[in-house]
């Protein structure tokens, strides 16, 4: 019986290696194939794939505001810069008309030398200010974090309530500053009606609202720089001024671009609010920045065409001298970063 079995199970053995040997190799291809289709099916994205995506989902929506709030407008600006229009549905085309007109109005060039002097000396306070906050406020004593909400609260406040304030603040003769100056025989003094203090006036004010902000990106970047550096320097002798030169200021770099950019553009395409409620543009134009004798020509002279290439001016102004920061720096990349 065992002897037949075994019989058997040879011939049933050779049979199935001998019979069909072509339905062997078309099982092997169809479980090959069906082996890469399922890998191709799974195959996971990369790492860079997916942080690629996730970089583009999170710059979707800046970049969609950028090209609706910016760009677009910015387009328009310069073929607005081209036309007549009088804000009532007339316009008609007159070329570079705005442009000569431009160059030959005398009310244009006082309003850029009146924002090239706010530039120069508002932005230099701006940095010079918010870091010497950020360095003060770093350090521990008593209350610090109270000091720095007082410090940053101003710049939460509306700009036109910080105005109207400073407005009531600086009356003559009956402002709470000019009764101060009053008991140390300081009399006389309009910081908002005379042309010689108007714009300093001005230019103080906007320090002490934008300080507490600039003072926080300083104090973020100030974090960041490895202490174990201020104590080597301390053990090899370095007073403050050193490691304030040699440290602190080198390793600032980017958070100095990032201050000195945003601060310029601030200061060159913002303070309108606070012009329109401290002095109107006076007193005799001292304080007409480019941004404030845009809104005249748009809003109160109804000449939209010639405020749009004021405006085209200005916008391109802003573009090269960022290009420029730029190109110096390399991309806001400083030498310590290579």
């Amino acid at each position: 019986m065992s002897a037949a079995a075994d019989v058997n199970a040879a011939a049933g053995t050779g049979a199935g290696q001998g019979a069909d040997p072509s339905a062997s190799a078309a099982h092997g291809k169809g479980t090959g194939g069906s082996g890469r289709r399922r890998r191709g099916r799974g195959r996971a994205p990369s790492l860079a794939q997916r942080e690629t995506r996730a970089a583009l989902f999170f710059l979707a929506p800046d970049a969609i505001g950028l090209l609706v709030f910016v760009a677009i407008p910015m387009a328009l600006s310069v073929v607005l810069g081209f036309f007549w229009i009088d804000g009532f549905g007339n316009f008609q085309f007159i070329g570079i008309d705005n442009y000569v007109r431009m160059v030959k109005d005398p009310q244009f060039w006082n309003s850029a030398r009146v924002t090239l002097l706010y530039l120069v000396v508002l932005v230099p306070l701006i940095y010079v200010v918010g870091l010497g906050l950020a360095l003060l406020v770093q350090q521990k004593f008593p209350a610090v974090g109270v000091i720095r909400s007082a410090l940053f609260l101003p710049y939460v406040i509306s700009i036109v309530v910080v105005a109207m304030v400073w407005q009531f603040m600086l009356t003559d003769r009956t402002g709470v500053i000019a009764s101060l100056l009053s008991i140390v025989g300081l009399d006389g003094i309009s910081f908002l009606g005379d042309p010689k203090f108007a714009l300093g006036t001005v230019i103080a004010v906007t320090v002490w609202l934008q300080m507490g902000y600039y003072m926080i990106i300083f104090l973020a970047g100030l974090q960041d720089i490895p202490g174990e550096l201020y104590e080597a320097a301390r053990i090899d002798g370095a007073n403050a001024w050193q490691r304030l030169r040699r440290i602190t200021l080198p390793l600032l770099a980017p958070t100095s671009f990032f201050v000195l950019l945003t601060s310029m553009v601030a200061v060159v395409t913002g303070g309108l609010d606070m012009i329109f409620v401290l002095t109107s543009g006076g007193p005799a134009n001292s304080t007409s920045l480019l941004i404030f004798f845009i809104y005249q020509q748009a809003f109160l002279f109804g000449d939209l065409g010639y405020a749009a290439a004021v405006g085209s001016v200005l916008v391109a102004f802003l573009l090269l001298f960022s290009g420029a920061m730029f190109l110096l720096t390399r991309g806001g990349r400083f030498s310590h970063d290579d």
